[in-house]
């Protein structure tokens, strides 16, 4: 998925990953194509059919992947609360400014309605 996700393009073929693998180590052509394919059975990728091959674009950028991942950790690691906590305890400052304006955003999003100068303020 890095390899795809760190493509500009915005879809690819399995031949166009092969190519840039082949190019760092030994791979068959047929281990890509099968790895592809079955990132598209998980729904990690979208393809569609381009001649005698397929396009390829995944489904979820890097950030919402990290996102699932993380909201699945969250459910799975005892007390929401306090995985929150220790996660907190744990990130950088500046990790720490950015998860403040990302909640900051999602707030003034869901109360659109509140009173006047509620948008900026701190949740």
């Amino acid at each position: 998925m890095d390899r795809i996700w760190d493509r500009d393009a915005e879809d690819t073929t399995v031949r166009e990953i092969f190519d840039e693998l082949s190019a760092q180590r030994d791979i068959a052509y047929t281990t890509v194509m099968s790895t592809m394919d079955n990132l598209h059975r998980k729904g990690w990728l979208a393809r569609e059919r381009s001649g005698k091959a397929y396009r390829y674009w995944p489904t979820l950028t890097r950030e919402e992947h990290s996102a699932r991942l993380m909201l699945e950790a969250l459910g799975a690691g005892g007390r929401s609360d306090l995985v929150l906590s220790h996660f907190v305890d744990r990130i950088s400052a500046e990790e720490s400014a950015g998860l403040r304006a990302a909640l900051r955003r999602l707030t003034s999003r869901k109360t659109p309605d509140g009173p006047p100068g509620a948008e900026g303020a701190a949740p």
